[in-house]
């Protein structure tokens, strides 16, 4: 049985090979010490999951041939998760977390009270990848680049409701209601949502306010936490 799973940009079915890069290749060859002959599983989030078997090795590169199809291609629902970046190790914590719970979808987004001004768009998007490896995905979410709230809510999709945790809310009953379909999901940062931000929210047709329970929790927390509730009212849990 394989042991490792490989995540690659290369579309995949049987009977192709992969060329492996040099990083993965170091992975594989150098911290996996597997070698010609061995299997590993391998999925591309387009086309589900597949056994290959090592044909080469080497040190800068090498290649995997794919014998058959392990698992068929598992969608998340169409959920969007916009955030605060919150400090590095925590917002990775994020990504990944929502990668593993579902997410189709991951959108950094610059409030008034958000602490961090920009990202690593693709140490994040690494993140998600390494997330779906180990939980067993056959999907990863694109992480978008980080947008100021004010543009992201004022182009909004007509069809795309918005499940907005209102830390204001704490102690209160406010219930997720609606219906499956294109969701988002908005969590504020550290230092909560300013009064404008809040206004604009409440404001919009599409959002729904809710209550997240009657303490107030951390950014990283409530993301888990809102993908939780979200998941099994509306979601495929």
């Amino acid at each position: 049985m394989a042991k490792v799973r490989l995540y690659v940009e290369q579309s995949l079915h049987e009977g192709q090979s992969v060329s492996l890069t040099r990083e993965q290749a170091h992975y594989l060859f150098g911290v996996m010490r597997l070698g010609v002959g061995d299997d590993v599983l391998v999925f591309d989030g387009r086309s589900g999951e597949f056994r290959a078997e090592v044909s080469e090795t080497g040190k800068r590169g090498g290649q995997l041939d794919c014998r058959e199809q392990t698992r068929p291609l598992q969608v998340p629902p169409d959920l969007w998760l916009l955030f605060a970046p919150i400090k590095k190790a925590r917002t990775d914590f994020i990504v990944e977390k929502a990668a593993e719970m579902g997410a189709a979808r991951i959108c950094p987004v610059q409030t008034e009270f958000t602490n961090a001004d920009r990202i690593r768009r693709d140490r994040l998007q690494a993140h998600a990848v390494e997330a779906a490896e180990q939980c067993g995905g056959t999907f990863v979410p694109e992480v978008m680049d980080l947008q100021r709230l004010d543009r992201v809510l004022a182009d909004w999709p007509a069809d795309r409701r918005l499940m907005f945790c209102d830390e204001a809310l704490v102690g209160a009953r406010e219930a997720l209601t609606g219906t499956a379909g294109p969701w988002a999901i908005l969590i504020g940062p550290e230092g909560g949502f300013s009064d404008a931000e809040r206004d604009r929210l409440h404001a919009l047709p599409q959002a729904s306010a809710v209550s997240l329970g009657p303490r107030v929790l951390r950014a990283d927390t409530a993301a888990v936490a809102a993908m939780a509730l979200w998941q099994s009212t509306l979601g495929d849990w």
